[in-house]
């Protein structure tokens, strides 16, 4: 009979585990869309009125550098699970655009408005760039991050 509990209780106790596993599973499933295929799933809304919380002082915050940061944007259009992935170079700026990410607002492009389907996918900020476009994607090409949809 004890042992007969035991059996149970250890069920029990694996069957609230997986369930509470379940929507981290679930989450971890979103489509991986690269920055050039975001907007067949959602467009960026707020991109102009958004701003990072810049510190005052810290390591690099006057060089030229970028940052990834890896987030879902969840069916209702805000990203969720946003995380500093890679910080180019090193420097105290990955929490100004871990802000600034986390304050976007997307709405569903025209190809995903009924299913607002989930994506997982990067957004690079970079800091202050050179004027040169080619010199500035230099800098910003350094926080690619494998794995997602690029073309």
């Amino acid at each position: 009979m004890n042992t007969m509990l035991r059996s149970l209780s250890l069920a029990a106790a694996t069957a609230l585990a997986l369930a509470a596993a379940t929507p981290a599973l679930a989450q971890s499933q979103a489509r991986r869309v690269g920055p050039e295929q975001l907007s067949s799933y959602w467009i960026l809304l707020n991109f102009g009125s958004v701003q990072a919380d810049v510190p005052n002082s810290g390591q690099n915050l006057t060089k030229p550098g970028c940052v990834a940061i890896t987030y879902e944007i969840g069916t209702d259009g805000k990203p969720q699970d946003a995380a500093i992935n890679k910080v180019m170079p090193k420097s105290d700026l990955g929490s100004a655009a871990l802000s600034l990410v986390k304050r976007f607002e997307y709405g569903p492009s025209l190809n995903n408005g009924s299913k607002k389907e989930p994506v997982s996918t990067y957004y690079v900020v970079g800091f202050n760039l050179p004027e040169d476009k080619a010199a500035a994607k230099q800098v910003t090409d350094a926080c690619r991050l494998p794995g997602y949809d690029q073309a």
